[in-house]
């Protein structure tokens, strides 16, 4: 039953540019920014699929021979589906990424709103 469980699968894991799986993960919807597939990167490990373990992963196999410079490097980053998205920072750029909400209410040439304050 474990194995079934951590079978390494690159599908996609997003629904409508967003990782619903993930309470605090951000939208990328209206940002431009693709959300990007998971993916296995050189020494066998599947990055990007949210269950953080990998049956080749060194944090799966360590000993006092692994070196943790192993782990180093942009191939265990995912760049959509990583951690570092849910800071104030990336949320922020995010942000202003996306088309200000009020756009496809505003009339093109009154504004409607003069004289309500």
């Amino acid at each position: 039953m474990k194995q079934e469980k951590n079978k390494q699968s690159t599908e996609t894991i997003s629904i409508d540019e967003t990782l619903p799986h993930q309470i605090n993960a951000p939208s990328f919807k209206g940002t431009g920014i693709k959300i990007e597939d998971p993916f296995v990167n050189e020494h066998g490990v599947l990055i990007g699929d949210s269950l953080y373990s990998s049956e080749n992963s060194p944090l799966e196999n360590w000993s006092d021979e692994t070196d943790p410079a192993i782990m180093a490097g942009d191939e265990w980053v995912h760049p959509t589906n990583d951690i570092g998205w849910n800071t104030a920072e990336n949320r922020e750029l995010l942000e202003s990424k996306r088309k200000p909400q009020g756009v496809p209410f505003m009339h093109p040439s009154k504004d409607v709103s003069i004289g309500t304050d």
